[in-house]
């Protein structure tokens, strides 16, 4: 990656998150395999000067929605609209910065860009229509999409798969291989009927898949999950559906009415049409949306949970090599599921559809533990491997990492001078520095080079952990000098170490804002500045000596364990 974290470097760089869809409430699993991830990265990259935009919103069309609404009784649009604005508030609980989060149904541009998309591959003629067989549910008299479809994975036996992959072993299934299919919609044995689609034939795209595969920023379990799929071959995908919500095929005739995009192939096109959008709001001036997506100086990211791989590192890439005239991303970074315990008990799958989750908005209803769901996630992300989130490990990292190491630290220090050396960061006097005080300098170097390094290779997991080693390190140095006791007998050597613990506290303030940003904001106003005035660089650069300095409140209240379950 671009390691280049100069401030006012002309590095440029799109961020997207997966757009959710807008028939549910937001759970942890949504947060830890994209939203936190990316803010992370997102807030990282702010501060080295990039300029970088974060792109959201909800994706509303589909199957999804509908099932939705025929189940409250609903339009689409009314269950999309609903939705929508409850994802936006616990988004913005969990103070996730969006630069814009909009909607494929509400974007005043979102259907012409998908149909401009469709027509540049059907005029060039990617898109083959067939007459296909599809599932049918006879009692409703309607065909039936991949998710209003449920049965066994003809691959490997897995029970209860919807007709578009199976989450088990992640083949792609289909009429033939999605045994004993039944309608979601009746709850009847699903028919095969045949209907008129237009596909477009991935395997011809297989080159351009594999080129932007050996060169994009990829995790290990991706790059190994895709090229599993390049080694069995690519298939035909169908681009349209039979439904009544969506956007309509741009096609003339009679064999295109009634009939919508693929969900999958407007969804993404959701990130070009929401920085569209942005581009018109005035927050983007003198930008378009072909600086954003046609230029090779722009880098693109996208960030999304592991059952939306095959769409985002398949047929995405397939759709943009075909259109031609937009960027393929730089990397896609993709997390694997979370689960959960609860009570101590088995280890669950979350399932919205099932209820079994741990909500986002349950978690706001008290908002001084958002900082610690935010660092609770990110230390047990997913990013190579399935986790767990358990509710008593999240309270013993939260007493114990944030309150006892971090908060702590911070509580002890801050108050501790400014009862013995007033409101302003010591002076000292040089030639009392010592070899121990030089050695905790170099620490804090290191922490800097090392979570640097993790963030720009967007390993937020290693680059939290390194960032908490350094907390542990300013406790471990301020346990070594002892200023406590040093305070009676040598003033002067006390303030060398108030001074060198207080540039690591301030250093902390801005090594774990991207993850914990309110905690950080609450820090460096303990030195009197302000997120929006602070670099990256600051980490080892900033003079903190003569800075003014007060008390910030405490960071992190201790979670009494009995009342856990009433808040967690």
């Amino acid at each position: 990656m671009n390691t280049d974290t100069r401030q006012g470097s002309q590095r440029r760089v799109l961020v997207t998150g997966a757009l959710p869809y807008s028939n549910g409430r937001l759970h942890v699993g949504h947060l830890a395999g994209a939203y936190i991830p990316a803010d992370i990265y997102v807030r990282y990259l702010r501060m080295t000067g990039a300029d970088v935009r974060f792109i959201c919103g909800s994706d509303d069309h589909g199957v999804a929605i509908m099932l939705s609404a025929e189940k409250e009784g609903k339009t689409p649009a009314e269950v999309a609209n609903f939705y929508r604005e409850k994802q936006a508030r616990d988004f913005k609980g969990m103070g996730i910065s969006f630069d814009i989060y909009s909607g494929t149904s509400i974007n005043p541009y979102h259907a012409k860009q998908s149909q401009a998309f469709f027509t540049s591959l059907y005029e060039k003629g990617y898109f083959e229509k067939q007459s296909t067989r599809q599932f049918y549910d006879e009692l409703k008299g309607v065909f039936l999409p991949d998710r209003y479809v449920k049965g066994e994975c003809g691959f490997c036996g897995t029970k209860d798969q919807h007709g578009d992959q199976c989450e088990n072993c992640g083949k792609m299934l289909d009429v033939d291989s999605l045994k004993g299919a039944v309608s979601v919609v009746s709850g009847q044995p699903a028919v095969v009927k045949e209907t008129v689609h237009w596909f477009l034939d991935l395997a011809r795209f297989g080159p351009q898949v594999e080129e932007w595969l050996n060169s994009a920023i990829l995790r290990d379990h991706t790059k190994a999950y895709v090229t599993g799929l390049l080694a069995t071959g690519l298939v035909k995908r169908a681009m349209t559906r039979d439904l009544s919500w969506g956007i309509p095929v741009p096609i003339e005739g009679d064999e295109a009415k009634g009939k919508v995009l693929y969900v999958w192939f407007d969804a993404p096109i959701g990130y070009i049409s929401n920085t569209e959008e942005l581009c018109h709001t005035g927050k983007l001036p003198h930008s378009t949306v072909q600086d954003w997506w046609s230029s090779k100086d722009t880098e693109i990211f996208h960030f999304i949970g592991e059952d939306n791989t095959i769409f985002h590192c398949v047929i995405w890439i397939a759709m943009l090599s075909a259109e031609g005239s937009f960027s393929l991303p730089k990397g896609v970074i993709v997390n694997q599921y979370l689960n959960f315990q609860k009570d101590g008990g088995e280890v669950e799958k979350i399932s919205k559809s099932r209820g079994t989750a741990i909500w986002v908005e349950d978690l706001l209803d008290d908002p001084t533990c958002v900082d610690s769901v935010r660092y609770y996630l990110t230390a047990i992300a997913p990013e190579r491997a399935r986790s767990v989130y358990k509710p008593d490990d999240f309270i013993l990292r939260h007493n114990g990492e944030l309150a006892d190491t971090l908060g702590n630290l911070v509580n002890r220090i801050t108050s501790f001078t400014l009862k013995h050396c007033g409101d302003k960061v010591p002076h000292f006097e040089q030639e009392r520095v010592s070899e121990v005080d030089k050695a905790f300098t170099a620490q804090l170097e290191e922490a800097y080079r090392i979570a640097t390094e993790e963030l720009e290779k967007c390993n937020f997991k290693s680059y939290l952990e390194r960032a908490m080693e350094f907390a542990r390190q300013c406790n471990r140095y301020v346990d070594e000098k002892a200023p406590w006791t040093m305070r009676k007998t040598d003033l002067e050597g006390t303030k060398v170490t108030l001074a060198y613990v207080l540039r690591a506290i301030h250093a902390l303030g801005v090594l774990l804002s991207p993850v914990m940003p309110a905690t950080g904001e609450k820090i460096l106003a303990a030195f009197g500045r302000s997120p929006r005035d602070v670099a990256w660089s600051d980490i080892v650069s900033w003079n903190v000596v003569g800075a003014p300095l007060s008390q910030p409140p405490i960071l992190f209240q201790k979670i009494v364990q009995e009342k856990a379950g009433e808040s967690h």
